[in-house]
């Protein structure tokens, strides 16, 4: 069992290992955040844990920069919106990410490009300090069977559905010979781009083996394309695209 103690990056959002995640950093728990990052060596790992929000909010109501911050005070404190026990605010599977990039703007929020590494399951939280750490476990990638075969099944019906969304046109993930061989990053990249809600993302990030997550994306992506083909038309062709999430 291998654990770590990671400064906690909650957000409305899933992370995956193997997934890029753009950040715009302005409050000030999330700064202080990425100043003590910015300390390790460009050589070393400038690592943080990504958690997705049961309930609350990963900007502080009245934070810097929000529009009340003018008669409330700014000075906040780490676990500000979540709850008396941050804890039991974040779903307890998420990722450690790997910020490659971090560019401090001259207003002094952050400009962070990140990547997904390892899956951890969160044990404690800790806020005595000025940003959220918690204290984590990794978690391994078990296969499961029939983990390739259902590989191939997944990426024939992602096909199918990104087609009907977004249309024929559209560059698509299964195209082309650059995707990987690996079921599990395979699982990954289709959770990823496949237009699901925060609690879908979060059952996939936490599914327990690779062969059950893609079982589950198979039985999504068919449910979803037959729903899509019977639309009159194709609203929200942007969701296909990852947005930059602010904090």
């Amino acid at each position: 069992m291998t654990t770590a103690r990671l400064p906690l990056f909650p957000l409305n959002a899933v992370l995956f290992p193997g997934l890029v995640l753009p950040l715009n950093v302005f409050e000030e728990r999330y700064r202080a955040m990425m100043r003590e990052l910015l300390k390790t060596d460009e050589d070393e790992p400038r690592r943080f844990a990504v958690v997705a929000i049961r309930d609350g909010r990963e900007t502080a109501p009245t934070g810097a920069g929000m529009p009340d911050a003018v008669t409330v005070p700014a000075e906040r404190g780490p676990a500000d919106g979540f709850g008396p026990d941050p804890v039991q605010t974040f779903h307890r599977v998420g990722c450690v990410a790997d910020a490659a990039k971090i560019r401090e703007r001259p207003d002094g929020s952050f400009e962070v490009l990140a990547t997904g590494t390892t899956r951890v399951k969160l044990l404690s939280v800790e806020a005595s300090g000025p940003y959220l750490t918690a204290e984590l476990e990794e978690l391994d990638e078990e296969t499961g069977e029939e983990a390739g075969a259902l590989a191939e099944g997944v990426l024939r019906a992602f096909r199918s559905y990104q087609k009907r969304l977004a249309g024929a046109s559209e560059r698509s993930l299964t195209t082309g010979a650059d995707l990987p061989d690996d079921p599990s990053v395979i699982s990954y990249l289709v959770a990823a781009a496949a237009v699901l809600d925060v609690p879908t993302r979060q059952r996939l990030l936490q599914a327990p083996d690779t062969a059950t997550r893609l079982r589950e994306e198979l039985t999504l992506l068919r449910a979803e394309t037959a729903v899509i083909r019977h639309l009159p038309s194709l609203p929200a062709v942007d969701l296909t695209r990852s947005p930059t999430h602010p904090n």
